[in-house]
Formats: C-alpha cells, structure tokens, sequence
C-alpha cells in the first residue's frame, strides 16, 4: 500500500518542482536580461511610456507602496498578479479607481477577477491617462497656434493566476500598451510574472515582481519639426524602451486579534530606468471595518511632504461586500495626489 501511494505521490511532487523550477528560471532570465546589468545606476528618462509606472489603487498609495507581498484584490493585476488568488474568498471582484493630479490630469482604473475553478484565476484590466485637450504652441508662437491637441495612454491586459499548494501562487499578465501623441503612436506588448509565499505564521509572506517586460519599439506616423528654412517632416524615429520593474516584498501581522489588527510591510523597488527605492508602510483594521494606513518611498526623485496616509472602509453584504479606499500623497514639486478606489465582492 505505501508502495503504491508514493508512486502517485512522486510524480506529482516532481511535477509541482517542475513548475516551480520553471517559473524562477524565467524570473532570473528577465531579471538578468532587464535588471541586473543596469543595478547602480540613475538612468532617468532614458525609457518611454512613464504612465506604465503609475500604480491604479489608494490602499497601495497611502502605504507607500510596499504592497507587493500583500496585493489580494483586482489592483494586484498591476502590482503582483499572483495576489488574485488572494482575493477575499469572493467568486467574483470588480474594481474601480480614480487619481487626480496636479493640472487637472487623471488616471482611471477598471479591472475584474472572477474564480474560474479551485485553483485557477482569471482577470482583465484597462487603464487611462486622461490630460484633457491642450493648446498648441511653438517657438513662432508661444502664446498659442489656435489649435489644439490631445495626449492619450492606456493599456489594457489578461491576467491568470494558479494556487499551486497552500502556500505558493503564480501569476502571469499580458498587455497591450499604446502611447499617442499627435500624428505619432506607440504600440508595445508587455508581460508581467509574480509569485507569492504565505509563510503561515503571524500571516507572514512574501511577494516578488517582474513588471513591463516588453520589447524596443519604433513609433509610428509623422511628426512635423519647424525650423528657420520651414517645416520638416519626421517619418523615423529611434526606438523607445519600456520601463521595467522588479519588486521584491514582505510583510506580517504583528498583532492579530478579534478586534484588532495591524500589518507592516516593506519592499525594494528596481526600475530599470532610476535608482533603487524603499517601500515601507502599516495598516491598522478595527474588527476588520475600518482602516488607516500609512507608508513612505524612500529614495525617490521627489521630497514627499509628509508619509503617505488613507483609510478604507469594508463592508459585507449578502451578496459579498463593498470596499472604498481613499490615499493621498503630498509631494513638494507637483502637488498632491489624490486616489479613491471602489470595490464590489460577489461570492
């Protein structure tokens, strides 16, 4: 009898190192091609498609990012998609999501994850930047050409994710990426690999990230350069390059109890087009109700005022729950940010 159950053990323990062996070794293949050479250094603006970066929920936000590790709803699509397995129990979750910005630019958020099976997650999301009709302007004319012109970015992406035991889920996205300018478009495919660890002591775990893996394009269309001699026509353009991202995370409940709760997470951010940063953040829960959190980047471009802080309110409903986040960020440069997500569970 114990003869005949390790033979079905066997297989199926040397499949699941199989799968594991697999992922990692893609993980370090992206990280050696994309990560590791650039470690060092600041290698600002030397990719395009910045609005890939921007993270689209406010519990993320107000603790200062470190969320990779703790990521369990439809914003986990963007941070560690395999935090969809993680998503409150609930069959089926759609989310929404608002950022203001200084000068009237906003981002949107739309995402859904349903349970397709035991162990198999599904999701989509679209995200925009919405910066609203511009003027026109030269070096002839400075004041105004009496034209106006539109910037648009958005992408849009499939995400799956597997529960492989108890402890261990994979995530995978793809995306379809488009940058417009007037008369000019970028088009890109990105992908994204995450992995999650619940360690399962004080709810402990940990999280790691490969973000915006996509390939060098060429933009298309026409640009128009003026000059002294007249205006000339631009038809070729150098390639632009992607920001890509490799985050790795932890985090744990300090104090577990009935009425209260409190989580510390902290996390290394590497772009590949800046310098490495330090995300620290807290979140405290009343009776799993009410939420305050706080966090801080460390080692970004940009003095931020004060910690970023937000709260959150959970509400559960028969037919699942109601979730609305607000975070906000006070930066010296650029103004506040201000983000407002609203989720709804079905089970």
């Amino acid at each position: 009898m114990q003869k005949l159950k390790n033979a079905f053990n066997l297989p199926l323990g040397m499949q699941l190192k199989k799968t594991i062996l697999s992922i990692l070794t893609i993980g370090c293949g992206l990280a050696q091609a994309q990560v590791l050479p650039s470690f060092g250094d600041s290698r600002s603006g030397s990719t395009g498609m910045q609005f890939l970066k921007i993270a689209p929920d406010a519990r993320s936000l107000s603790m200062g990012g470190a969320y990779v590790a703790i990521s369990d709803d439809a914003a986990s699509m963007f941070w560690n998609p395999a935090g969809i397995t993680q998503s409150d129990t609930a069959k089926l979750q759609v989310q929404i999501g608002n950022t203001q910005y200084f000068g009237d630019i906003q981002a949107n958020f739309a995402g859904v994850i349903f349970k397709s099976s035991e162990h198999n997650y599904w999701g989509f999301q679209v995200f925009n930047m919405n910066y609203g009709t511009m003027k026109e302007t030269t070096e002839f004319d400075p004041l105004g050409t009496g034209r106006t012109f539109a910037v648009s970015n958005y992408h849009l992406g499939l995400t799956f994710a597997k529960v492989l035991t108890n402890n261990f889920s994979f995530g995978v996205n793809t995306r379809y990426a488009n940058e417009g300018f007037p008369g000019v478009q970028i088009h890109n495919v990105l992908f994204d690999l995450g992995l999650r660890y619940n360690v399962g002591v004080k709810n402990a775990k940990f999280g790691i990230a490969f973000n915006n893996f996509g390939f060098n394009v060429r933009p298309d269309g026409e640009a128009q350069l003026l000059k002294f001699s007249g205006p000339t026509d631009i038809t070729t353009f150098s390639t632009v390059t992607v920001p890509g991202m490799f985050r790795i995370g932890a985090a744990f409940d300090p104090l577990i109890s009935r009425m209260h709760n409190v989580t510390v997470a902290a996390q290394l951010n590497h772009p590949t087009d800046n310098n490495e940063t330090y995300s620290f953040g807290g979140e405290y829960n009343f009776k799993k109700l009410l939420y305050g959190r706080l966090g801080y980047e460390f080692g970004t471009d940009e003095n931020y005022r004060a910690p970023s802080a937000g709260f959150g309110l959970r509400l559960r409903r028969n037919f699942g729950g109601l979730n609305i986040d607000y975070g906000i960020l006070a930066q010296n440069r650029l103004g506040n940010i201000n983000r407002v997500t609203i989720g709804i569970l079905i089970k």
